[in-house]
């Protein structure tokens, strides 16, 4: 089977992590689980260690005032134009802040993946969000998004 780690991100938010921002507390039955169905036994390893990645503490300052992001070359090469202006057009809507925008940019360069989808980034944003806290109406917006109940701009 022919999975990455962004595979099993996937398949554990949406059996393990509906509604929450953590795993379940029993990692090792979760771990089997996975391996059962056919993951391998480094890539849930490293997915939860994406995971756990997440709820650390980080050296990231939250502002107030407006910010401007330049992405550096190896930000660009993984994020295509429409994943960069997808990342600024939800910040310009308040969908993410400085702050949540850098864990998402930090999350996916630590995929092991050449470049992202748009798909891929929208669901990265949603697992991001859903770790964040009080960012429950971002995330019901950003939900909306991936699963295209309202249109690409925001009201």
């Amino acid at each position: 089977m022919k999975e990455n780690i962004f595979d099993v991100l996937m398949y554990l938010f949406e059996n393990y992590m509906e509604g929450e921002a953590q795993l379940p507390p029993d990692i090792d039955v979760i771990h089997s689980e996975l391996v059962e169905v056919g993951f391998e036994s480094y890539q849930v390893n490293k997915a939860f260690d994406w995971i756990d990645s997440l709820s650390l503490e980080t050296t990231i300052k939250e502002t107030t005032s407006a910010t401007f992001r330049i992405f550096c070359s190896e930000e660009i090469l993984k994020l295509d134009i429409e994943c960069r202006n997808l990342i600024i057009f939800l910040e310009q809507h308040n969908v993410l802040n400085p702050f949540n925008r850098e864990i998402v940019i930090d999350r996916v360069m630590a995929l092991d993946e050449e470049n992202i989808s748009m798909e891929k980034l929208k669901w990265i944003i949603l697992m991001v969000l859903l770790s964040q806290p009080d960012e429950e109406i971002a995330f019901s917006k950003m939900e909306d998004i991936v699963y295209d109940l309202i249109p690409t701009y925001l009201n």
